[in-house]
């Protein structure tokens, strides 16, 4: 079992004990890596981490996987944000630490590994497991998940994965969890109160370059470096004669272009390439994709989502490769940005099939 001194991870060592079992508990250790620079509140959760385990008669364990993280997913951060794209730590951090750089540590020694994820799991006749989403729209993690290795995704269980979070929070309040009314952590899982801006500072620094207005041309002001901002963005701006918007950037030129208004066209779109897509479960053939045996095109027509809210949108796939397709979606899509990750499911947004990166 993976603790983290949250209230989600705590409820499900409390599950497994009102079943009579008694996991192995983890505490994951990645940290920052000077604690005098860095806010961070991985003591407190320790402290919560080993008052559960110690509620419910379980071992704990620290593994330190600090080095793990840094070179692994603040590598893959910086190369990605460097480059002018948009990527997702906490996504990298669950295949590469969680599932990954436990495994090979103490996580081989087991056959399941529980973590607080929302997130469901089903058995297909097949024999195919599948990620499926939470009953809990908002709080649903799948999205988080749907770049796991299947291995990885054939040793994980997800005990909370079927409650909404006013259940999880009404269980640790009746059972008096020490962290019953703990608020949920935001943001990248170590920071603390680092923002992230200064995360990225502290490693690529700043280089100020142009702000132009897409339509006119018109230099409105200077950015401080392009990672500092995203596609979407409206808010931080600093730039007077707003509200502006964040539509596009040229990396070689170091140049921000941005859109005046509060919701300029701009800032829309419909039609976007994905490449390097992670299928969970599906064995790719030569051109085709091959399930049990048999090839076969995945049905087109699906949902998918590009950041973590609630909200799923109807699309249709056209594949131009066995890793890449180009979204159609039905809607206009604010904020489409060139490394976030399009997390694709089924019509019904039930199965997770995957998830790749936008491209330009």
């Amino acid at each position: 079992m993976l603790l983290s001194g949250g209230v989600d991870s705590s409820v499900v060592v409390y599950e497994f004990a009102r079943l009579g079992l008694h996991p192995d508990c983890f505490y994951i250790k990645i940290g920052p890596e000077e604690n005098e620079e860095w806010d961070c509140s991985s003591e407190e959760d320790l402290e919560m981490a080993m008052a559960v385990a110690h509620k419910y008669g379980c071992k704990l364990e620290v593994i330190d996987c600090h080095k793990e993280y840094w070179n692994q997913v603040t590598t893959y951060t910086m190369e990605k944000v460097r480059a002018g794209l948009t990527p997702n730590p906490d996504v990298m951090c669950n295949r590469l630490i969680k599932f990954g750089a436990f495994d090979q540590k103490r996580g081989h020694d087991y056959d399941l590994i529980a973590t607080g994820h929302y997130a469901q799991t089903e058995i297909d006749a097949e024999g195919r497991k599948w990620l499926c989403t939470s009953p809990d729209p908002v709080k649903d993690q799948t999205d988080f998940l749907a770049q796991i290795y299947d291995w990885q995704l054939r040793k994980a269980l997800f005990p909370i994965g079927h409650y909404v979070k006013d259940e999880v929070r009404q269980i640790a309040e009746r059972e008096h969890l020490v962290n019953a009314r703990r608020k949920d952590s935001q943001g990248i899982c170590f920071l603390g109160k680092i923002s992230y801006n200064d995360y990225i500072r502290r490693y690529l620094g700043e280089r100020p370059g142009d702000v132009i207005e897409l339509e006119t041309g018109r230099r409105i002001g200077e950015h401080k470096g392009l990672w500092f901002h995203t596609i979407g963005q409206r808010k931080g701006m600093g730039f007077g004669g707003g509200p502006w918007f964040v539509v596009k950037k040229d990396v070689a030129q170091n140049i921000l272009y941005v859109s005046h208004g509060y919701d300029p066209e701009t800032a829309y779109q419909q039609d976007f390439p994905v490449h390097d897509f992670h299928w969970l479960n599906v064995t790719l053939g030569s051109g085709n994709f091959v399930t049990s045996g048999v090839t076969k095109f995945p049905d087109p027509n699906v949902t998918f989502k590009i950041r973590h809210t609630p909200e799923y949108h109807p699309a249709t796939l056209e594949w131009t490769g066995p890793q890449t397709f180009v979204v159609h979606s039905k809607e206009r899509i604010h904020g489409v940005a060139p490394g976030q990750f399009c997390v694709i499911y089924d019509q019904d947004h039930h199965r997770c099939l995957g998830s790749g990166e936008i491209t330009v």
